[in-house]
């Protein structure tokens, strides 16, 4: 384990088992990401009392609501380290940039149609030429279109280059 790690108990006796737990749950984290700079897991009744039917809380900044199962301390332990680790592969998804994003339409002209292979090119209006098949207009007939048109679009990465999915006319 590289990760820095500190294990509290409070209001209760230490337990070697659930320890053990613990570091096992938080090797899982390290594989999931490698930016963890700490982890500090404090085990804590949340009435204070060490008697049986204790409620255990674990918080990753707040693991949820307070839930009756949590009355044993490994089945807290799994809530809150289920948490942690969609909270850490939300991170590094967006961390990879392959969160999806719902850009605005994009704008451009057809500047090239070539009726042979039914499509053409737009060219918008930072210089950019993006494909697109005659499959991929919504609104009009290919067969209708001219160079100079104003239509909108909705750009993906094709095999190609960049492609318009869908072509609007304006």
């Amino acid at each position: 384990m590289r990760l820095p790690l500190q294990i509290t108990f409070r209001h209760r006796d230490p337990s070697p088992a659930l320890e053990a737990r613990i570091r096992e749950l938080v090797a899982r984290l390290e594989r999931v990401s490698s930016h963890i700079m700490r982890c500090h897991v404090i085990v804590e009744p949340l009435d204070g009392h060490q008697n049986q039917g204790a409620l255990y809380e674990l918080a990753i900044r707040r693991a949820g609501p307070i839930d009756q199962a949590h009355e044993d301390a490994y089945v807290a332990l799994r809530d809150a380290f289920r948490a942690a680790r969609r909270r850490l592969e939300n991170y590094e998804r967006k961390r990879r940039r392959e969160v999806k994003t719902h850009n605005g339409a994009a704008y451009g002209r057809i500047c090239e149609l070539d009726p042979e292979h039914d499509c053409g090119r737009i060219e918008t209006y930072d210089g950019r030429f993006i494909y697109f098949h005659r499959n991929s207009l919504v609104s009009g007939r290919y067969a209708e279109l001219t160079t100079g048109m104003r239509v909108r679009f909705a750009e993906e990465r094709g095999d190609g280059g960049p492609q318009a999915s869908t072509v609007h006319l304006v």
